[in-house]
């Protein structure tokens, strides 16, 4: 059955041993306890040597959670003949007050406007293999007050048409980084020197907001391929392959790309599915503001009842990517997705009701610790049974806490075998799957 002694033994090279005593009190208080993940609720359960003040202590003090988790990765959930892509999203985490420290108003997803709040960047291990992503890095996205307010754009006359006398032409590749940019860089060049030579990792997969050559050459910088998403009118133009006029430069551009009407000649495969028949195209095409040719893949489905067309454009940097693979590494991009559903609902993500910076930090990445803890907790017990929820973890520690506590009644503890046998059958009253 779990056991965090065992999940957590290859932590004790990176953390003194009372911090290591204290993270395996906070582990198993968070696996055993119901209600609001808070310091306050953590104290509740963790018995004996976990007092608030403990709990506290544990929550100020500076831990390198990156390493933490890559440790912890590298020892139980990672598989020789895996195929590992690297994955990236933003969460965002809806704070009230004003005292919590990166408090600004970040948009959402999920409200569908900008919420008072706190924002992290988080970077992922995504198994192929396994279809899961394993979280490493958590960084709080802090917006920096300028000390110079925004001008207000004021119209200005037309002038001269054309291009300004004197610009001179911008090399792509050199594009300037954005201060958010320039913070994803910075995060993934740490991410790769803690992984080392112990992983090769070749594609870096990022939703539609990275689909601009800015984040382009930024990924590409880093020795990385980037895997993204174009808007769904991007202007996509075929390479020319006419003939040459005889002076003057080659013509770069050719036909412009139809959605509406593209060439069987880059279909690779058409299927139909309760009447929506879907397409996928691949083929090198030009963007006017990239610098290098790109690999698209489109994705049309159409309602062959009422005729109605949609339709998804994917790129990436590896023109020699077969779109089978670009699909599914975009497809697993969403996995990080279900890592913040976790983080938020059972590892108190939304809970954690710190101000300060420490606090705030410990809080999130502990957060996205338990979800790869209850990963390698959960792994050998699926070989035993195949659906073994969160849910499922939670109830056996919950039953394991209130079995022990009134075992500690008795004049004379009983055989282990009863125990495991009490644990087992108090268990089953809070499982999912049985």
């Amino acid at each position: 059955m779990p056991d965090i002694i065992i999940v957590l033994t290859c932590l004790s090279q990176y953390l003194a041993p009372t911090t290591l005593r204290q993270l395996r009190r906070v582990t198993e208080a968070m696996l055993s306890m119901t209600g609001r993940v808070t310091m306050k609720g953590i104290s509740r359960w963790t018995g004996q040597g976990g007092s608030y003040r403990t709990v506290q202590r544990f929550f100020n003090t500076s831990l390198s959670w990156c390493k933490l988790q890559w440790v912890l990765i590298r020892h139980h959930l990672l598989e020789p003949d895996d195929v590992i892509v690297m994955g990236g999203d933003e969460v965002v985490v809806t704070k009230s007050g004003k005292q919590t420290h990166g408090l600004e108003r970040f948009f959402s997803s999920l409200y569908g406007k900008a919420v008072p709040g706190l924002c992290f960047l988080s970077l992922s291990l995504i198994s192929v293999k396994r279809r899961t992503s394993y979280p490493v890095m958590m960084e709080q996205i802090d917006k920096k007050p300028s000390d110079h307010p925004p001008e207000v754009a004021k119209k200005k006359s037309p002038g001269k048409r054309g291009r300004p006398k004197g610009s001179k032409n911008r090399n792509r590749r050199d594009g300037m980084l954005s201060p958010a940019l320039r913070f994803v860089q910075e995060t993934i060049t740490r991410f790769l020197q803690l992984i080392g030579d112990h992983l090769k990792v070749c594609y870096f997969v990022y939703d539609g907001a990275f689909g601009h050559n800015d984040a382009l050459q930024m990924v590409t910088q880093l020795g990385l391929h980037l895997i993204s998403k174009l808007r769904h009118d991007a202007a996509l133009y075929f390479p020319y392959d006419g003939p040459y006029a005889g002076r003057g430069k080659r013509k770069k551009y050719g036909k412009k790309l139809d959605y509406r009407r593209i060439s069987d000649t880059y279909l690779k495969t058409s299927s139909v599915d309760k009447d929506i028949q879907t397409q996928i195209y691949q083929m090198p095409l030009w963007h006017k503001t990239f610098a290098d040719l790109l690999n698209v893949v489109v994705i049309v489905k159409t309602n062959l009842k009422t005729q109605a067309v949609a339709h998804v454009v994917l790129f990436s940097s590896d023109l020699e990517l077969p779109y089978e693979q670009l699909i599914d590494y975009y497809r697993l991009r969403f996995q990080i997705e279900f890592n913040f559903r976790d983080a938020k609902q059972y590892w108190g993500l939304e809970d954690f009701m710190t101000v300060n910076q420490t606090p705030v930090y410990n809080s999130a990445n502990l957060a996205m610790f338990m979800v790869n803890v209850s990963h390698a907790l959960t792994r050998p017990l699926r070989t035993h049974w195949s659906e073994w929820s969160v849910i499922d973890l939670k109830a056996w520690f919950r039953s394991r806490k209130y079995v022990i506590e009134t075992l500690k009644l008795l004049p004379e503890m009983p055989e282990p075998i009863f125990i495991d046998q009490a644990i087992a059958q108090v268990a089953a009253l809070g499982r999912v799957n049985h």
